[in-house]
């Protein structure tokens, strides 16, 4: 057990927290303690400062605007050769796979998921377990894309995550203990959670925590749900899917858009679109912006029409739950294009705009007061499946590339297949891209890979996938699928681009030192020049990274986290790829980095 003193915080904010700390709870292996004062609680003004503060990491992306960026400047180009490992931390036990999250640091402790829906609590200045919470999850979950978990969410004296039984759960984030927990939706129809929640202001309701929800591929309709932080009750949900109809305070609100607007018959019923990336939130608009899943089933032939919102980035108000504007990035998508790519809010030429790098190749720029498109340009190679995007925003498609209709072939069992660019992982999937407003470029990690995609009859039965396709993936050069590029959202040109054989599924941090951190499939975190790419630092952690890394501030002395644990859908999902990367090692640990201290010889 370690001793007070050891999980004591930083003077930054120590004066608000507590010192004394002991109990346990019945699901948390617990060396903390609770008592009952407000002192060191979270608040909506540290939120509001996150992304410009250094002694934390309050939220998932670095503050609500998710440019994860930080102003740290110890760590330079120059000095960045000198970053040791400072502690590393393992998950233990064999509950392994991918291990998609983004560590979150408060006074001194550090809150980190695992796979398995796995909360730790550790200590920054040692590594040390302070807690551990491991959720008791039922037989036979239907899930997707493996058993990841993206991180947690902060606020008062609690910490948040979701699970794969599609619940939200509050944890005392002292002790470990549950304070609440709230079944999303039914997991047997499909219905799972993976994502980190956002905590947004309402002056309404006070702070809410505003959830998604994952399924697409069993049926499900998509929605996003707002509750209380402090017991969990539901204040409004939005269904994103046209036809579904919302709540507000217990009682029905509005209609999503139109009943067969957008969708046939009763199609939007098992319509998916769900929103399974979570959100981010513009304090400026009062807006929360939230990625809308595949429309379901990937057979685009079942349901004629844009099928809204699926494929989709909408805007919503925190008040209530209304949605405020709509972009469709890929109306009526035949190849699983997800529109759950986070939303990323910057400035550009003065205005308030957002963007989003999407699973179908290009690069996004909407006006964010409005939803009002902007730019696109692809920032991926060979994409085919559309010729390019409109003046109105909308996809130019080139219909030889779209995967034949079953009922019309000959044994009305498998449609005409077509090879078509990017796959439906996508030219970014869910791994986050940052953003600096010193070099004002995103840094994308993108892959470069195409499918054989064909159709086939289905028929929505609960619980069971509901996909009417088939595909197999393949890349499409010889010599890297994964490339981290530099993207100018201005001139919509990739500036630099760095290659990597197998394919990046972690996400990006960049920092006001001039450095790009991010973690390749083989297993090594990197850090590269923000300005050209040049290769600066490299450290493997034994197994392959697909999280996103972080930094901040301790006692003086910058530090970098990053969990590694190879895993997610490559190698679920990825076909001919997938026997490429089979032999990559599994793993579970955070790694922690800071600079080794010079010393001059004495002679």
């Amino acid at each position: 057990m370690p001793s007070v003193d050891a999980i004591r915080r930083p003077e930054s904010r120590s004066a608000r927290c507590w010192r004394a700390m002991l109990g346990a709870s019945a699901l948390a292996i617990s060396v903390l303690t609770t008592q009952s004062a407000m002192a060191g609680d979270v608040t909506i003004d540290d939120l509001a400062k996150d992304a410009n503060s250094t002694d934390n990491v309050l939220m998932n992306g670095l503050g609500w605007h998710a440019q994860r960026f930080s102003p740290l400047k110890e760590i330079t180009s120059e000095n960045v050769s000198r970053l040791v490992p400072a502690w590393a931390f393992s998950f233990g036990g064999e509950k392994m796979r991918g291990q998609e999250t983004q560590p979150l640091v408060d006074d001194g402790v550090m809150y980190v998921t695992g796979s398995y829906s796995r909360m730790f609590a550790i200590d920054v200045k040692t590594g040390a377990k302070l807690w551990e919470y491991a959720a008791r999850l039922p037989e036979g979950l239907l899930t997707c894309c493996d058993v990841i978990n993206r991180g947690a969410a902060l606020f008062g004296d609690k910490v948040y995550f979701m699970t794969l039984d599609a619940k939200v759960v509050a944890l005392d984030k002292k002790t470990g203990k549950v304070v609440w927990s709230k079944e999303i939706d039914d997991p047997t129809a499909g219905h799972t959670a993976t994502a980190a929640p956002l905590i947004v202001p309402s002056k309404a309701h006070g702070p809410l925590i505003v959830t998604g929800v994952s399924g697409s591929e069993f049926g499900i309709v998509g929605r996003v749900e707002a509750r209380k932080v402090d017991n969990g009750d539901l204040v409004w949900t939005r269904p994103t899917i046209e036809g579904n109809v919302g709540t507000l305070n217990g009682k029905e609100s509005t209609m999503t858009g139109k009943v067969n607007e957008s969708w046939p018959g009763d199609m939007w019923k098992t319509g998916g679109g769900a929103p399974w990336l979570g959100g981010t939130y513009d304090p400026d608009t009062k807006t929360i912006f939230m990625g809308v899943g595949n429309p379901g089933p990937w057979n685009s032939h079942t349901r004629p029409g844009d099928n809204k919102w699926g494929c989709a980035r909408i805007a919503i108000d925190p008040e209530t739950g209304e949605i405020k504007w709509g972009y469709q990035t890929t109306p009526h998508d035949g190849w699983d294009y997800d529109g759950t790519n986070e939303v990323v809010s910057f400035e550009m030429d003065g205005k308030k705009v957002a963007a989003t790098a999407d699973r179908n190749g290009f690069f996004y720029v909407l006006d964010r007061e409005n939803g009002k498109f902007i730019s696109a340009a692809p920032f991926v190679e060979k994409i085919n499946w559309a010729k390019g995007i409109d003046k109105d925003g909308r996809p130019i498609f080139d219909d030889k590339f779209r995967a034949g209709d079953p009922a019309k072939s000959s044994d009305g069992k498998k449609g005409e297949a077509v090879f078509v660019v990017p796959s439906f992982l996508g030219g970014k999937n869910w791994m986050p891209m940052a953003y600096s407003p010193d070099t004002k470029l995103f840094y994308i990690p993108s892959n470069e890979w195409g499918m054989d995609l064909w159709n086939e009859p289905i028929t929505y039965k609960k619980g069971a996938a509901y996909l009417g396709a088939g595909f197999t993936i393949k890349p499409i050069f010889d010599d890297h699928i994964g490339a981290l590029k530099a993207f100018d959202p201005k001139t919509g040109k990739v500036v630099w681009s760095i290659k990597n054989k197998a394919p990046l599924w972690g996400g990006v941090l960049t920092t006001a030192g001039g450095l790009v951190f991010y973690g390749t499939p083989e297993g090594t975190l990197k850090a590269v020049d923000a300005k050209t790419g040049k290769e600066l630092w490299a450290f493997n952690t034994g197994s392959g990274i697909v999280g996103s890394p972080v930094t901040w501030e301790q006692d003086g002395e910058q530090y970098v986290s990053v969990v590694s644990g190879w895993g997610g859908a490559v190698p679920l999902w990825g076909g001919e790829v997938a026997k490429t990367v089979a032999h990559f090692n599994q793993g579970a640990m955070t790694w922690t980095f800071k600079l080794i201290k010079t010393t001059t010889a004495s002679r």
